[in-house]
């Protein structure tokens, strides 16, 4: 059953990561974790499907290989990709926010982030 943050993937991570290898010249997996910050283990992981990236990390792969976009590579993992704030979103945020008690900000950054971290698993 399809979830409103879970995709069905076309590909599996494993796959999409052989094809970001071969779109880049056959680029090994301890270049793809040198260019963005993790250990050649944890991309080995994720090439033999043993563990899909983290939402952080899924976003360094689509910046420094953009013939990947964060698009594919969340659907992949069989997740969709948090789109950016639009134009103004952000500054209406703070200005809700800016209206909380203390203790309400507390309680809402709390569930906030646990939404957001479900993203990651």
């Amino acid at each position: 059953m399809e979830t409103p943050d879970r995709t069905e993937p076309t590909e599996t991570f494993a796959q999409a990561l052989a094809a970001l290898r071969d779109e880049y010249g056959g680029i090994s997996d301890s270049e793809i974790s040198r260019r963005i910050g993790l250990h050649v283990s944890t991309v080995n992981n994720w090439a033999n499907g043993k563990a899909i990236p983290r939402r952080d990390a899924i976003r360094r792969l689509a910046e420094k290989f953009p013939r990947f976009p964060e698009a594919r590579l969340f659907a992949a993992t069989g997740k969709k990709a948090p789109p950016p704030l639009q134009a103004g979103e952000r500054e209406a945020l703070l200005e809700v926010f800016d209206r909380l008690t203390e203790e309400q900000r507390q309680l809402l950054y709390i569930q906030a982030s646990a939404v957001a971290e479900s993203n990651d698993q």
